[in-house]
């Protein structure tokens, strides 16, 4: 069957994606080629069986494209491989498991004091952190589970709980660091260690428990804060809104002192999304909040 090609067998069900260039569209062809040959030699094959190894081809294709990205940087950055339905229009994307990929950041509103961020693990890769608050009656304990004994982080929580203390009127009058104890669960959901920019995500995720009030839907929170209440913007903003894209994210929080680096994200990458940018730790947490 070496002279046989089954490359363009997918192309009566389906069409790829604008991500992909010229090589990896000769490179998803030839492996869809090579899995018909061996999986159904005698070409007859269904929607589903062709939609499968189309799949798996993408997804082989995405993983040497995520590699060449890591070497090469932004010039490399269309990696969200999809195949669109001819029939239906729709557009599926093709994740890579390991990558973390798979909607790590739901679509709809999640409970009080749930929040997302995005920012460099200590790995040294971006990933997803999730924060879980409780709030109980108490006397103004601040309690943080799934850091361990990471210094630069639990310094980040405390800076975030210090502003609280200091600044909690300028947010609202019904948040308390005196009569409520507050408990936060700090999850890696990519496991490549706990990040150290955790000042301005516990501050929204105690806000947003304190006041019952759940943040955006697939809001991915970006940037960081001082003891002040400095802005501190975000490195490498371009890779790390590919993580954001890559994990489902629909908004995302961004400081204003990032404005200037948007030039330097591809345009595709910046159209994803909704920029909703915030000048001051407060406006950070109206705008997570939806609160005008």
């Amino acid at each position: 069957m070496r002279k046989e090609s089954y490359g363009d067998a997918f192309d009566k069900y389906f069409r790829l994606g604008n991500n992909l260039n010229q090589r990896d569209t000769i490179a998803v062809r030839k492996m869809v080629s090579g899995f018909v040959k061996l999986v159904y030699p005698d070409g007859e094959y269904t929607k589903e069986d062709i939609q499968e190894i189309l799949t798996i081809s993408l997804e082989l294709r995405r993983r040497v494209k995520e590699q060449l990205k890591k070497i090469g940087g932004m010039e490399f950055y269309d990696v969200n491989f999809s195949y669109i339905d001819n029939e239906t229009f729709e557009e599926n994307y093709v994740s890579v498991p390991e990558s973390g990929g798979g909607k790590l950041i739901p679509e709809g509103m999640s409970n009080p004091g749930n929040i997302y961020t995005v920012s460099r693990g200590k790995s040294g890769m971006i990933g997803v952190y999730r924060l879980e608050t409780q709030v109980l009656p108490g006397n103004g304990k601040f309690e943080r589970t799934g850091i361990g004994t990471d210094r630069d982080a639990k310094e980040a929580t405390n800076t975030a709980f210090n502003y609280l203390k200091a600044n909690g009127n300028s947010i609202s009058g019904a948040i308390s660091t005196t009569t409520k104890d507050y408990i936060i669960n700090y999850q890696d959901l990519n496991g490549l260690g706990i990040t150290s920019k955790l000042a301005l995500p516990t501050l929204i995720a105690i806000c947003s428990a304190a006041l019952g009030k759940p943040t955006l839907s697939s809001l991915a929170i970006l940037g960081e804060i001082s003891i002040s209440g400095t802005l501190i913007k975000v490195e490498e903003l371009a890779n790390v809104l590919q993580v954001c894209l890559d994990s489902g994210a629909k908004k995302v929080l961004l400081p204003i002192t990032s404005a200037g680096d948007i030039g330097t994200v591809p345009s595709d990458l910046v159209g994803a999304f909704s920029l909703i940018f915030y000048s001051t730790p407060q406006e950070a947490v109206f705008k997570a909040l939806g609160v005008e």
